[in-house]
């Protein structure tokens, strides 16, 4: 990461490409598993880190929280002072933009940060120093609370493909794969989505790379419930895949394209 005078932002610029519902999947994860903590707080504010060069996926976001904690408020993050400038004209209540990076410029610690095709341009070794500054920024945890989350990941230009990390004030969490079912030939085909901490972890003898070759073969082995829909066929793959890996989400979640995996499980070897 280069390094900045202790006044300016902490990053580099990003290419800024975005697509509206680009992160769809990943928004609608965030609603239903970190809903509740966002409902419980008097305050809660969303950052959403390095949005790019048009303010789609803020606007998205604070619409998608609000379904499920009224008073969420987003703030969009980004370095480049140009990107700034053309979202302002889209601020309303709740939404507003600020220039700045991973220092995070805002008074109060977030109860999300999501920085979604933020770090995927970054150096592998950068991304645990990325990852400590953020989670040092979330809101602590507390009586009844887990405190704040941050979502970081890596997606496809329309959104089929998602595979992000979810972290606490505590560090690594969970790794959740999330795709579009109709448009899958084999789950890993989501290898080319990993984020930074694990794409190049992906070669035999890593637990990512375990992971992925199981998830193909009971994939394969569910080839017949093919005839009931790629969401049975799915689910029976991920129902089947517990037997070996900690996945922590249910059906609800499996119905939606997606297996939620312990980060202890496909951390990197050291």
């Amino acid at each position: 990461m280069t390094a900045r005078a202790a006044s300016s932002p902490v990053g580099t610029v990003t290419r800024g490409t975005t697509n509206p519902n680009r992160l769809r999947r990943m928004d609608r994860w965030i609603a239903a598993t970190h809903g509740a903590e966002l409902r419980r707080a008097p305050d809660p504010v969303a950052v959403d880190l390095g949005y790019g060069a048009a303010p789609w996926t803020a606007v998205e976001l604070l619409g998608r929280l609000r379904t499920v904690a009224p008073r969420a408020r987003v703030v969009g993050v980004e370095i480049e002072p140009a990107r700034v400038a053309a979202a302002r004209p889209y601020e309303r209540d709740g939404l507003v933009f600020r220039h700045g990076g991973f220092e995070i410029p805002v008074p109060q610690r977030p109860l999300l940060i999501r920085a979604a095709n933020v770090l995927r341009q970054y150096e592998e070794a950068e991304v645990a120093a990325v990852w400590e500054r953020l989670c040092a920024r979330l809101a602590p945890a507390g009586a009844g609370s887990r405190g704040g989350l941050l979502v970081e990941g890596t997606c496809d230009e329309i959104g089929r493909r998602h595979v992000w990390v979810a972290l606490g004030p505590e560090g690594p969490r969970t790794v959740t794969f999330a795709t579009r079912l109709g448009s899958l030939e084999r789950p890993s085909d989501l290898a080319e989505r990993l984020p930074k901490a694990l794409i190049h972890r992906n070669v035999p003898g890593e637990p990512v790379h375990a992971f992925l070759r199981d998830l193909d073969r009971a994939w394969a082995a569910a080839a017949p419930y093919a005839a009931f829909g790629a969401r049975q066929r799915w689910i029976r793959a991920v129902r089947e895949l517990r037997a070996d890996w900690p996945v922590l989400d249910g059906p609800v979640r499996w119905r939606q394209g997606e297996v939620t995996v312990a980060w202890g499980a496909l951390a990197p070897v050291r």
